[in-house]
């Protein structure tokens, strides 16, 4: 692989993972707060959530980071996207610079969407742990 793609591939997963690092942090930070908003917008078992989707934004964000069982991450992190973008950011309810607000969010969501499939697809590249050492793994 070009020196170059080495490095994009390794730019592009570096790039997609601060918003769920900073989202996961916020949340773990703010763990009451976050579980009564789960609860709030009638999500079952609220706590176990809350932590669930910590240790996806968190977890996940940390191992697509360095590389580390991205391709199953990657998977992970669409699947959990798919309820949040739909429920959270359904802009179609919505009016004014709520409705503005939200179609934007839910559009950023189907970007970040289409990066970790393409993460999913491809895996993280040459300079990750996945391949460190030469072997491919998920």
């Amino acid at each position: 692989m070009a020196a170059s793609n080495r490095l994009t591939s390794f730019v592009g997963r570096v790039l997609v993972t601060p918003i769920f690092l900073v989202a996961g942090y916020m949340k773990a930070t703010h763990f009451a707060a976050t579980a009564a908003n789960l609860a709030s917008m009638k999500i079952p078992l609220a706590t176990v959530a809350t932590a669930i989707v910590i240790l996806i934004e968190l977890g996940g964000g940390i191992s697509v980071l360095l590389g580390f069982k991205t391709r199953f991450c990657a998977w992970i992190m669409f699947l959990y996207l798919i309820p949040v973008t739909f429920l959270v950011h359904s802009f179609w309810k919505m009016s004014g610079a709520t409705q503005t607000d939200n179609t934007v969010h839910f559009l950023k969501n189907l970007s970040i969407m289409g990066a970790l499939l393409l993460l999913a697809a491809y895996g993280p590249g040459p300079l990750s742990v996945d391949q460190a050492g030469g072997k491919a793994k998920t």
